[in-house]
């Protein structure tokens, strides 16, 4: 009760001050970088980092691009060619005269490299960056090269994706926070008692969010993910806060005439009920800490980080404002468009029986689209962008010209004997998919001497300790068969080099695949177990936390079950981090329920009567935090160009409303059923009689 004193009396201090620390937070965000490569989250001790590290540090090039060239001529393409050597951070830009002038015959060359390079209409460019693939650099370099080029040049490779991709992010971005604001805005004027209160809550809500994405800086750096859906989220799940804190003031007013006093004790009940509510919520969000693919902890960690932000401006900034605004927020309320749900509440409770048939039925057929769901995934990075995007058409013309859809590198020992490097190539290529192998030796050919050879050549495709090759495949990325088609490349380069190493946007993207497969597994069992306990020692229960998590996860087998029957494949991190998300925020709909029906017990009501008053009393709230999490997020889905935000958005406004639904209908049917079980084995309820 101090506390909550000491709010009241310094609020206009406190509003100062709130103000005032959105400067730094608005600094932290400009120099919070956004990392767009989501293979930078793999393991660091995942044989392809280390590989991509030795690449960097041995031949000191990072990202790899392919450059189709169309209806150029030989000279033409030279001096293409000599603009892009000379673009910064372009370690390489090799073509034929790379090693040759342009008046000596390209037939020279060996024909599996003339043919690699050449298409009847079309000729590639390779081009090796000494920078990483997501680093700014690159991506200026990236955008350079198209100015330099014309309409007829495509850039591809993974580079060009990100920068694509941050090109398409940074354009759409300040549009998601005011889709989802305008979408919440709509619905509370709907479900709130006040024209104002939703405006304050907002505001107040938007400082936590200013906080949040402030504090990033320290993290030094966050995924496009986490910054595209991390204030949308904030404010779809911190809403509640401020909504009962508004509800409970309300009350309060009634009981005191004082509105300081009446704030006092809104704020001191409202910390109680918000950090028990927050707490299944951030259990949530910390379990995603534990994924292997590192994303999942730059999301945990920025959106736990937002609801305790969200949780601390509820009892400060909020009842400040409140307090500061009373008389314009009293004089524009009006009647809540919710209607009494005493009827309502009656019929479900009578109709106990359907609802229990429908929740047996529903089981497994959501259960059986959830498992299908998370086997249709999709990993190509690709696919979350428009296919009008450049990257995406230059990867359409590179496969259509050269039929290359996936390019890997080979880092073999330099000690390893030629006469076994020639073998090893030969049984890469006869790998399904393998289209050709190139490196020192394919250069060379029987007419090309070694010394002819410029030393930027050799020093590009050997190095002190690595030979460098380079395996163009027809296989697409993150397919079965690419993925076939690494394990028999591996198994040959380890036959040879046991320590060689296999890398490039493919090898990488099957690491991603097995280790988010694991992942999957890991987060939900630790969410689960982590809710699990919340439940226990809020309700003092054993038999409840089943009952609850059973209600929340149907929600999430059913929202995650529809893409496979709607025919939609998701991106591969949706639904690892939707049934997480989806646990902690929402089960906090059925705890309030519950906790309401235990008062009622306690209090020596019937079972019937019990279920009826929670379900009563409870669905007003359960309406306003449902209804504010699927209209803060469905705005963005429908909006957004990028997939994986869009697929995030979409599964988290479709499974608020599931999980409304199974909590108002199936959860009061469950404890009518359970109700001898949950007395028997729950603190202070085993003497009720049922």
């Amino acid at each position: 009760m101090k506390f909550a004193r000491t709010v009241v009396k310094y609020r206009i201090p406190i509003l100062i001050i709130s103000l005032l620390l959105l400067i730094p937070s608005f600094i932290g965000i400009s120099k919070t970088r956004v990392n767009y490569d989501m293979l930078d989250y793999l393991p660091s001790k995942s044989e392809t980092v280390i590989g991509q590290n030795a690449l960097k540090d041995d031949f000191g090039k990072g990202a790899f691009s392919f450059i189709v060239i169309k209806n150029m001529d030989v000279k033409e393409v030279a001096e293409l060619r000599d603009k892009i050597q000379n673009v910064d951070h372009v370690a390489t830009a090799l073509w034929y005269t790379s090693i040759f002038d342009v008046n000596v015959p390209m037939e020279i060359l060996p024909d599996e490299v003339y043919d690699a390079f050449n298409s009847d209409d079309a000729t590639l460019m390779a081009i090796f960056f000494d920078s990483a693939t997501s680093e700014d650099v690159t991506m200026d370099a990236i955008r350079e090269i198209r100015k330099i080029c014309n309409k007829e040049c495509f850039v591809s490779g993974m580079s060009a994706l990100v920068t694509d991709l941050k090109d398409l992010c940074e354009k759409e971005e300040p549009l998601y926070v005011a889709i989802a604001v305008i979408c919440a805005l709509l619905s509370m004027f709907l479900l709130l008692d006040g024209f104002l209160v939703p405006i304050v809550f907002l505001a107040s809500i938007g400082i936590a969010i200013a906080y949040n994405l402030g504090s990033n800086v320290f993290l030094g750096e966050i995924s496009y993910i986490t910054k595209a859906i991390s204030a949308v989220l904030q404010l779809a799940v911190t809403m509640d806060y401020s909504i009962f804190l508004w509800h409970c003031y309300n009350e309060k007013r009634g009981e005191y005439a004082d509105n300081k006093e009446a704030m006092a004790y809104a704020i001191k009940d409202t910390i109680t009920s918000v950090i028990g509510s927050s707490i299944t919520t951030i259990a949530g969000f910390i379990a995603l800490c534990f994924m292997s693919f590192t994303l999942g902890k730059d999301l945990g960690i920025v959106m736990a980080k937002g609801v305790i932000f969200g949780v601390i401006a509820c009892v400060t900034v909020l009842p400040a404002m409140i307090l500061v605004l009373d008389k314009p927020l009293q004089a524009t309320k009006h009647r809540a468009l919710i209607p009494d749900c005493t009827g309502l509440s009656k019929k479900v409770v009578k109709a106990m029986p359907v609802f229990l048939i429908i929740f047996a039925i529903l089981i497994l057929p959501s259960l059986y689209g959830y498992k299908k769901t998370q086997n249709e995934v999709y990993y190509d990075l690709g696919g979350c962008l428009p296919k009008d995007m450049e990257c995406v058409i230059a990867n359409s013309e590179l496969r259509d010209e050269f039929d290359i859809a996936s390019t890997h590198m080979l880092l073999v020992d330099t000690d390893t004997p030629s006469k076994d490097i020639r073998t090893m190539i030969k049984e890469i290529e006869d790998v399904d998919g393998v289209k050709y192998v190139l490196g020192l030796e394919s250069v060379l050919g029987s007419k090309v001497p070694e010394e002819i050879l410029p030393d930027s050549i050799k020093e590009l495709l050997e190095s002190d300790r690595y030979k460098l090759y380079l395996i163009n495949s027809s296989h697409i990325v993150a397919s079965d068969a690419v993925n076939e088609e690494l394990d028999k490349i591996n198994a040959i380069l380890k036959k040879y080099d046991k320590n060689g190493k296999l890398i490039g946007e493919a090898p990488c993207t099957k690491d991603m695949i097995e280790t988010t497969g694991h992942d999957f597994a890991v987060v939900n069992i630790i969410s689960i177990v982590a809710v699990f306990i919340i439940i226990a020692l809020v309700e003092k229960s054993v038999s409840l936390p089943f009952i609850l998590i059973a209600v929340i996860e149907l929600a999430i087998f059913i929202n995650l079950g529809l893409p496979h029957y709607m025919g939609k494949t998701l991106p591969f991190i949706a639904p690892i981090c939707i049934s997480t998300i989806q646990l902690g925020a929402t089960v906090d709909y059925a705890i309030l329920m519950t906790t309401r029906y235990k008062m009622e017990r306690l209090n020596n009501e019937t079972k019937k009567d019990a279920v009826t008053t929670a379900l009563r009393t409870s669905i007003p709230s359960i309406l306003v935090s449902g209804c504010g999490l699927f209209a803060a997020t469905v705005g963005v889905a429908f909006y957004s160009n990028i997939d994986i935000i869009s697929s995030m958005c979409m599964l988290m406004a479709r499974g608020a409303l599931v999980s409304v639904l199974l909590v108002m209908f199936i959860l009061p049917s469950l404890l009518l059923l359970c109700d001898k079980v949950i007395c028997k084995t729950t603190a202070k309820m085993t003497h009720i009689s049922w």
